[in-house]
């Protein structure tokens, strides 16, 4: 019974430690975001899948239950679109 619920606490930490790193990927988009509102434009395909990809696993997470995939994802939809968009206007 020890067993188990040191795994439970092990896969319980893994996730918090998934999610935190997730939303910290997504978050360094702001240096891209900054330098595209700054005239130097970069590349608007890998934001735009990024966000793509991060919408589909945010509506598997709310469908789901899985809230941690879902809140992990969350801030790479709106960075993901806010890089795209800066870097194309």
């Amino acid at each position: 019974m020890k067993e188990k619920n040191q795994e439970t606490k092990f896969i319980r930490v893994l996730g918090i430690v998934a999610t935190v790193m997730s939303i910290a990927m997504y978050v360094s988009y702001i240096p891209q975001i900054i330098g595209n509102l700054n005239g130097n434009k970069s590349d608007y395909i890998q934001p735009l899948v990024a966000s793509i990809n991060c919408s589909l696993w945010v509506v598997y997470g709310v469908k789901k239950k899985g809230w941690p995939i879902a809140s992990a994802n969350a801030p790479g939809v709106l960075f993901g679109l806010f890089a795209c968009i800066t870097a194309l206007i």
